[in-house]
C-alpha cells in the first residue's frame, strides 16, 4: 500500500526539481539579458574626449613586460602594487566581459555579439572621429609574466576581430596587454573581474589634407597675336 505514495512523491520531487532548474535557467536568462553590452553602453562611455592622450604604447608593452618579471624580496603584494599606467585610468573607459577559452586568446563564440556591438559603437558617427585603445587584463594566477603575455594577445585577438571581421580600419586601434600589473579590483586580486578588457578612447583621428591644386597649364599663357 505504501508502493504508490512512495512513488508519488518521488514524481512531486522530481517535478519540483524540474520546476527548480527552469526558473534557474529563467533567472540566469534575465541576469543575462540586463547585462547584455549594447551600442549604446559604448558610445555613451567612450564620447568624453577632451584631450590626446600621450601615451608611449610599446614602451609600455616593454615596461609591464620587465615589471611581471621583476622578482624583488621587498615587491609588494598584488592589492598593494601600484598601477604601471596610472594615466590610462583619467581616459574615457569602456570595461567589458569577453569570454576567453581557459589560458588562451581564444575568442569564445558567446562573446562574439559582444565584440560586434563594440563595432557597432566605433562605426557610429559619434565615435568615427577617435582612435582607441584596447587593454586587457588578467586576474592575478599563476606567473606575472605569463599574464602579461597572455592579456597582450588577447588585447590583440579583440583587435584582430575588429580589424578582420568588422571591418574596423586598423590604424584606429591600438594594443596593450598589462597582465595583472594595473588591476581594475586591487583588492580582490583573484576576482573575475580582473579579467576584464577595457576599451579607451585616446586620440582623434588625423584629418586628410585636400589634395593641393595642380599648377595652371603652361597653355593659359598669352598667346600672342596672330600675322594678318
Amino acid at each position: 500500500m505504501m508502493r504508490p505514495l512512495t512513488r508519488g512523491l518521488r514524481d512531486a520531487s522530481s517535478i519540483l526539481g524540474m520546476l527548480g532548474a527552469l526558473v534557474l535557467l529563467a533567472a540566469l536568462a534575465a541576469a543575462h539579458a540586463q547585462t547584455a553590452v549594447t551600442r549604446d553602453d559604448v558610445i555613451a562611455k567612450l564620447d568624453h574626449f577632451e584631450t590626446a592622450a600621450e601615451l608611449d604604447i610599446p614602451a609600455l608593452r616593454q615596461q609591464a613586460l620587465e615589471r611581471s618579471r621583476s622578482r624583488s624580496k621587498n615587491e609588494p603584494p598584488p592589492s598593494k602594487r601600484p598601477p604601471i599606467a596610472p594615466d590610462l585610468t583619467k581616459l574615457p573607459t569602456f570595461n567589458v566581459d569577453i569570454q576567453f577559452d581557459v589560458d588562451t586568446p581564444i575568442v569564445l563564440p558567446a562573446s562574439y555579439q559582444t565584440v560586434g556591438r563594440i563595432a557597432d559603437a566605433l562605426t557610429h558617427g559619434s565615435l568615427l572621429p577617435y582612435n582607441f585603445l584596447i587593454v586587457g587584463h588578467v586576474e592575478s594566477t599563476g606567473r606575472r609574466d605569463n599574464n602579461v603575455l597572455l592579456s597582450q594577445r588577447r588585447a590583440d585577438a579583440i583587435r584582430d576581430i575588429l580589424v578582420n571581421t568588422f571591418k574596423i580600419p586598423a590604424k584606429r586601434l591600438q594594443t596593450v596587454g598589462l597582465g595583472e600589473e594595473q588591476l581594475l579590483d586591487p583588492a580582490r586580486p583573484n576576482a573575475p573581474v580582473n579579467n576584464q578588457m577595457e576599451i579607451m578612447t585616446v586620440s582623434k583621428v588625423a584629418e586628410t589634407e585636400p589634395p593641393a591644386h595642380p599648377a595652371p597649364a603652361a597653355a593659359a599663357k598669352k598667346k600672342p597675336a596672330k600675322k594678318r
